[in-house]
Parts: structure tokens; sequence; C-alpha cells
């Protein structure tokens, strides 16, 4: 799993770099979530993708700029051809930098990038899964500076409100965002003291350990089907695994040039092998 998580990250920098275009930061801190989701927790098969998602977990971004780390998991775990990454974010493609539907990709089943709006999504399927007495799970990934939207404090009121425990949340809580650190632009204060006073069950995470990452996962789904909604607060860093983009909002969209992409390559062991 580790081995996967690195080549995920060796594959959204040459991605982003190959067309100077996308969001490195956020996206290397979500390899870890990515790859454990998709590899250890979602119930899922890739060669039975249907846009209802019936009989299956399934999975909404949120923070639609991450896409290529997505992109890379949703190839490496058999959506799609591998080789199909060379075509991010180019004219005509279906890898479009925000994730988007008419191109008929495989694993995508709403557009994404407007923040705020997935976790309203995901509590709609959800509450579809009820409905069609279908008992799988339905995850979300949403950006600590997402949090900032207020329609997902509406969809958390509701969520509860209307017992929706079949949903498992999970903020990147990585403390930055395009302008800055989250603190500086608009603090959230006590995150885990939010989402327990709007009724969610709260758990925590060290989303660049993949144990932890893991057993987290695992632990929320255990809490399903429990009178309320999960949400996992996530600790990453931005840019995991390369030192100069780490720690820093300078990293949130902008591309690596050559010299940069070269020393992030070195800092990345190849493991499964580059697109």
């Amino acid at each position: 799993m580790e081995r996967t998580a690195i080549q995920v990250r060796r594959d959204l920098l040459r991605m982003i770099h190959a067309v100077q275009s996308g969001h490195p930061g956020g996206s290397l801190g979500c390899a870890d979530f990515f790859t454990a989701l998709y590899f250890e927790v979602l119930i899922h098969n890739p060669k039975r993708f249907t846009m209802n998602g019936e009989g299956q977990d399934v999975f909404f971004l949120s923070n639609g700029h991450l896409s290529a780390a997505w992109y890379s998991v949703l190839a490496r775990s058999g959506y799609f051809d591998v080789s199909e990454l060379a075509t991010f974010r180019k004219l005509n493609t279906r890898l479009q930098g925000h994730p988007t539907t008419a191109e008929g990709l495989p694993g995508i089943r709403i557009a994404s990038g407007s923040l705020g709006q997935g976790l309203s999504v995901g509590i709609g399927a959800a509450l579809t899964k009820k409905m069609n007495n279908d008992s799988h799970t339905v995850f979300t990934l949403h950006g600590d500076g997402e949090l900032q939207e207020g329609q997902i404090w509406e969809a958390a009121i509701y969520a509860a409100a209307n017992k929706v425990d079949n949903i498992i949340a999970t903020i990147d809580y990585n403390g930055q965002q395009i302008d800055g650190p989250v603190n500086d632009v608009c603090s959230l204060g006590d995150l885990k003291a939010k989402w327990n006073a709007f009724g969610w069950k709260v758990l925590e995470a060290n989303g660049n350990k993949m144990q932890d990452i893991i057993d987290t996962l695992l632990l929320a789904k255990s809490h399903t089907g429990k009178q309320k909604p999960i949400v996992i607060l996530m600790k990453t860093e931005m840019g995991c695994g390369v030192n100069f983009m780490m720690g820093t909002h300078k990293w949130h969209g902008s591309a690596p040039n050559d010299d940069q992409l070269a020393i992030a390559l070195q800092q990345l062991p190849l493991t499964l092998g580059d697109y």
C-alpha cells in the first residue's frame, strides 16, 4: 500500500508537470488516503462501474482540484488504463482538471470543484441507498478550507437531524488553502467541537500514516448504522513526500518545472512503473 501511494505521488507530479497546470500540494497530501480507500476499504468493482453505485460503496470527491491523485488511483485500481494518465488536463480528453461526467470516465459520478457541494451530494446518495435497502456506504472527501462554505454546515445539520448514518465524510485537515494558512484566511476554530455540536460522530487520523488511515476508515465503517453520520478529521501535510513542497500553501496550485520535478522524483523511488 505504501509503495502504491509513492507511485501515485510520482504519477500526479508527472501529470501536472506535463501540462504545467494542476494542484500538487493537496494531491500529494491525500495520496495515502486515496490509496487506502480504493485498495483496502471501499467495496467496489472497477469492471462493473455504474453511475448509481447500487450494491457497492461509492465515493465523491468534493474538493475536485485533487483530481490528479484520484485519477491515478482510479487507473491503478482498474477503472481505466494507466496510459490514459498522460492525457491529464488536455483538450477533448476525459481527465479534465476538475472531474466531470460528460466525458464518461469510469469512477466519476459527479462534476466537482465548485467547493462546498460534495457533502450534499453524498447525503443524497446515502439516503438513496437507504430507500433502496442497499447496506453499502457513501464516502466523501473535503478540504479544510472548503469548510468555510456555508453549504457544508447546512448539509451537516441535515444529515444529523435525519440520522444519515451510512455516510463517512473525511476532512483533509492540512491547515493550508490557496491564499495562505487557513487560520489566517478564516479560522475554523475547534473543528472537533464543531462537528460534535452538529451531531456527528467524530474520529481523528494521521492521513500520512498508511496503517492509521486504513484503521480509522475501517473504524468509521464500524460506526455506520448507529444513528449518526461520521466524520474523520484527517491531519495531513500539504506536499507530503516532496520536501520543498511540504508545509506551505505555495504549492496549492503551482506546477513544478523540469528541475523541480527531477528533484521530487528522486525523493519518490519508482515502485509500480510510470505510465
